[in-house]
């Protein structure tokens, strides 16, 4: 235990005695210090004594699509660890194509009687959808999160990245390459996520490059999310010509990338490629994706924290909080060929 009891003091940045008073619950310990101390006891995979293990303050449903994409998984493991920390457990409810449905994950969390759910790209981010779904959770005073989508209106807390600029910040980027014919492609554009990228690209294309709209149109190609996708939107790209791709998200990349290379053309000596989620993966592509990160540890916080208040019965204001998401440049970029 010697050693364990120096590991997790160097884990908590406090000395031995003051580990040793915690797993002992000796007093003159503040309430920080004993958290930190217990944090680096989980954090290393070491047992609480019984009399410290934390009782569960409530469940939370946290409701995310499915895990093909990592940025999902990502986002499930950071808000757990935020909901843990808080006293929280989570049930993590998957959805897959075919399998449970989002109403029916949300009858089973409210059978189980959770204290608030956090919905991750979920009903909300189809602008086309019924919301009257999610109102009635909130007529119930169940309180409740969303993530990565906005229903106006509708009375809860909003956390999303700030789709729009990134996709200006991408156009923004590839212009200082000297890229001109810049294409973007996306999901499907019901989803408002993909309306607000567009947006964003739109105004930065006629703003930086000033290319008019109409010419703008042949420039988009929407397709499903995915790699496959990916790959069929950039297809009818590079027949307009494009050296610069803008991609929804990183799977789209990796078709985008695919796409050009059955053209034999190069990544990025041809065409450049930037990805959007900037899941961790993403450094270990070939080439290493450069990309837009979404804020997930910021994003996960600010959920968790809105969803505690409203459990606590301190209301958090209901719009939406928007993060800026950080361009990474790796590899999948480069100045524009000029031939």
């Amino acid at each position: 235990m010697r050693a364990r009891l120096s590991d997790i003091a160097l884990r908590a940045g406090v000395s031995e005695a003051t580990v040793s008073r915690v797993l002992n619950d000796r007093p003159g310990v503040s309430p920080d210090t004993r958290e930190a101390v217990l944090a680096a006891l989980d954090a290393l995979g070491l047992e609480r004594p019984g009399r410290l293990r934390r009782r569960s303050a409530g469940l939370v449903g946290l409701v995310v699509p499915e895990l093909g994409n990592p940025i999902f998984p990502e986002f499930a493991q950071t808000i757990e660890s935020a909901l843990a920390q808080r006293g929280y457990t989570p049930v993590l409810c998957t959805q897959t194509p075919g399998g449970v449905t989002e109403d029916e994950y949300v009858e089973i969390l409210l059978d189980r009687q959770v204290s608030g759910i956090v919905f991750v790209s979920g009903l909300h981010a189809d602008a086309t959808g019924d919301h009257e779904r999610y109102r009635r959770l909130v007529a119930r005073e169940l309180p409740i999160v969303l993530v990565n989508g906005y229903v106006e209106g509708l009375p809860a807390p909003f956390v999303s990245p700030d789709e729009q600029a990134a996709a200006e910040l991408a156009v923004s980027y590839l212009t200082t390459l000297g890229h001109r014919r810049i294409g973007l492609i996306n999901g499907p554009d019901r989803f408002l996520p993909v309306r607000r990228k567009i947006a964003g690209y739109r105004a930065a294309m006629r703003t930086v490059l000033g290319v008019d709209a109409g010419e703008l149109d042949g420039l988009i190609s929407l397709s499903l999310f995915g790699v496959e996708g990916g790959e069929a939107a950039t297809h009818r790209l590079l027949d307009a010509g494009v050296t610069g791709i803008v991609c929804g998200s990183d799977m789209m990349a990796l078709g985008a990338i695919r796409s050009v290379r059955r053209r034999g053309l190069r990544v990025p000596a041809d065409v450049s490629v930037v990805g959007y989620d900037g899941s961790p993966l993403m450094a270990f592509t070939d080439p290493p994706l450069t990309t837009l990160r979404q804020p997930v540890e910021a994003m996960a916080v600010a959920a968790v924290r809105a969803l505690v208040d409203e459990i606590e019965g301190h209301a958090a204001p209901h719009s939406e909080y928007l993060f800026r998401p950080e361009l990474v440049v790796r590899s999948s970029t480069a100045i524009a060929n000029p031939h």
